[in-house]
């Protein structure tokens, strides 16, 4: 990992956010950030890792940037942990509220450039933005695939850009989907299952290992 002491932040919607209690400073709900933490107090018992989830249900790309200051800046993080874009586009599709590509990646450039600034050690971690032929997702998949497409093209280039750690979640999950159902992963085509988050959390274990040179946690 990185110095003894590091906070890792996680950052998202609702796929982040899994029910935490936001009562608790570290409360970390019982998705994906949950397994990793858990896999990291296993595999450095001797260090004080900390892991915040600060994920919100219903979160688009401007919702974050909104609450940059208090849930990334001040948290003083070492490595940041972002799963973002599923609501961008849901929400249009929805109820015409989501965020447009352009503005999608150039709000998405602005909260790195701003975190950055403030951080300028911060380990970042990019996640691409997924969704799986189940559910409502599968009713009309065409339309949800194709939107998708950019806002995962989009998240790649910016990752490419920073220099980031990329974790290609979709690519990941259309694997284990050819030998189990898309509900196996995630019933609603968006939100994973246990089995969905465990599966992300072994993506995320794998990327971040490989590119800072450390064993993986999982």
């Amino acid at each position: 990992m990185i110095n003894d002491n590091a906070v890792i932040l996680f950052q998202g919607d609702s796929i982040t956010d899994c029910g935490r209690d936001r009562n608790l400073y570290k409360g970390l709900g019982s998705g994906y950030p949950f397994f990793l933490s858990s896999a990291i107090g296993y595999k450095y018992p001797d260090k004080a890792y900390t892991c915040l989830n600060r994920g919100v249900s219903g979160n688009r790309v401007v919702d974050l940037y909104a609450r940059i200051k208090e849930d990334i800046i001040n948290l003083k993080p070492d490595m940041l942990s972002i799963l973002m874009g599923v609501n961008d586009v849901w929400h249009e599709f929805s109820w015409n509220q989501g965020v447009e590509r352009k503005k999608f990646e150039r709000i998405y450039r602005m909260i790195l450039d701003e975190v950055l600034e403030e951080i300028p050690h911060l380990v970042v971690i990019l996640m691409e933005p997924y969704v799986l032929k189940a559910g409502e997702v599968a009713n009309e998949w065409d339309k949800w695939n194709n939107e998708m497409a950019f806002r995962r093209e989009i998240v790649k280039n910016i990752s490419d850009d920073y220099k980031t750690v990329f974790v290609p979640v979709q690519e990941e999950l259309n694997k284990l989907c050819e030998t189990n159902s898309p509900q196996v992963w995630a019933a609603d085509g968006i939100h994973p299952t246990d089995a969905g988050h465990m599966a992300i959390a072994h993506m995320w274990s794998r990327c971040v290992a490989q590119r800072l040179g450390t064993e993986r946690l999982m």
